[in-house]
């Protein structure tokens, strides 16, 4: 019987190695693990208030339909791929790259749209681009 008090006398959990390992494993996690920070793009667009740009010798008009349709000089095109309105600007401007460019798209076109017409218009060479706007109403001021 000796031998049984002893044995129940000497357990004892030392809980101090184990709040030791925790807390190495907190700061373990803490240094290692990185945080995102979700980032998020402030668009301001810009007022069209500004004056009218001076028109120069010779300009290309490139017309964006609300339905996505494009015109090159008020020709409307056959379909609305991309080659196709390449091909136009290339015939139209006659080889010049230095010919100003005009777009002209609908309020209510799709966004994809007009990028694909920007996109044509820098594939094909050109670099001389005016966006199109029309003065605010003043009831909105």
């Amino acid at each position: 019987m000796k031998f049984q008090r002893r044995i129940t006398q000497d357990l004892e959990i030392n809980l101090t190695p184990l709040i030791d390992v925790v807390f190495l494993l907190l700061i373990f996690f803490m240094v290692s693990t990185t945080f995102t920070r979700e980032n998020r793009l402030a668009v301001n667009l810009p007022e069209a208030d500004g004056n009218p740009v001076e028109e120069t010798a010779r300009t290309i008009e490139i017309s964006v339909s609300q339905g996505g349709a494009y015109a090159i000089d008020g020709r409307t095109l056959v379909n609305s791929e991309l080659s196709t309105l390449m091909q136009g600007l290339e015939e139209v401007a006659l080889g010049d790259r230095d010919v100003a460019l005009i777009l002209i798209a609908d309020a209510e076109a799709s966004h994809q749209s007009v990028v694909t017409a920007m996109d044509a218009i820098g594939k094909s060479g050109f670099s001389r681009l005016s966006i199109a706007t029309r003065q605010p109403d003043d009831e909105d001021n």
